[in-house]
């Protein structure tokens, strides 16, 4: 009997045009190791289905309206879903984006679920922290055609203190599949006093400029558009009160980086 695999999806974004080339659909899968501080899906972070409370109006009237969070899903069940949007990405260049959470720590389904794109020859894309043991990778190494690889905090004690995990297998992951020669793009968040310190930025360019291959670095500054998702959770934000990285500041960064690299771009 062939078995099936289910994971529990947050959501399922169509017409996503930041996560890989082209219009693509993103899959969110719920869990993830890390427990970074300024995460803009903590919805995403616990691996067991939650609820959250949202307002819901009528008129003048607010009533708060509890709603689960995460729903079990087969990768058939996915399928169903990514196969509405194969005419954009024919049309874009685009294809499917498995992202969480941490899609890494759901093994099985993800594979699968790729490898069912790749028999319809949907490009594939695994948006990851890179922490997760590397046979996983290469597991899914044959079905995925581009990585887009989260680098935060170079120090591995601040990454300890901010995430909850330390760096070690994020960039011994990293330097290995830089190595296999598979497309990938860096992608750094930029949160003040964290990760935009001077420190920090001197110490990623240190460990990009490790990698035997270039690879494209995107920027992502800090938006506070997370606020509201925290309080539905009633779950502490430290941000509560942050406002958006400021675009100057973060162009001088790009211009920092580019000073090593070709290829650093800042996300609108």
């Amino acid at each position: 009997m062939k078995k099936t695999y289910k994971a529990l999806i947050f959501d399922i974004q169509s017409f996503s045009i930041q996560d890989g080339p082209g219009i693509r659909i993103t899959v969110f899968l719920k869990g993830c190791p890390l427990q970074c501080s300024w995460c803009h899906n903590p919805e995403g972070i616990r691996f067991e289905q939650q609820q959250w409370v949202r307002e819901q109006k009528t008129g003048k009237h607010i009533a708060l309206k509890p709603l689960p969070v995460g729903k079990h899903m087969t990768t058939e069940e996915v399928m169903e879903e990514i196969n509405k949007e194969v005419p954009f990405f024919d049309e874009s260049g685009g294809g499917v984006t498995v992202s969480g959470g941490e899609p890494l720590s759901h093994e099985e389904f993800t594979f699968e679920l790729l490898k069912k794109c790749k028999e319809q020859y949907i490009h594939t894309c695994v948006d990851t922290s890179g922490y997760a043991r590397w046979k996983v990778f290469e597991k899914l190494l044959p079905v995925t055609d581009m990585f887009l690889y989260d680098l935060k905090i170079a120090d591995p004690k601040e990454h300890l203190k901010h995430t909850g995990k330390d760096n070690t297998e994020i960039l011994k992951n990293l330097y290995k599949l830089n190595k296999t020669g598979k497309e990938m793009t860096v992608r750094i968040p930029l949160v003040v006093t964290i990760t935009d310190t001077q420190k920090n930025i001197e110490g990623l360019i240190n460990i990009l400029d490790k990698l035997e291959k270039p690879a494209p670095i995107e920027l992502l500054p800090f938006h506070n558009i997370a606020k509201k998702k925290y309080k539905n959770l009633n779950k502490e934000y430290m941000f509560d009160n942050a406002n958006n990285f400021p675009v100057k500041k973060a162009h001088e960064i790009q211009q920092v980086f580019l000073n090593h690299f070709e290829n650093v771009s800042v996300r609108d």
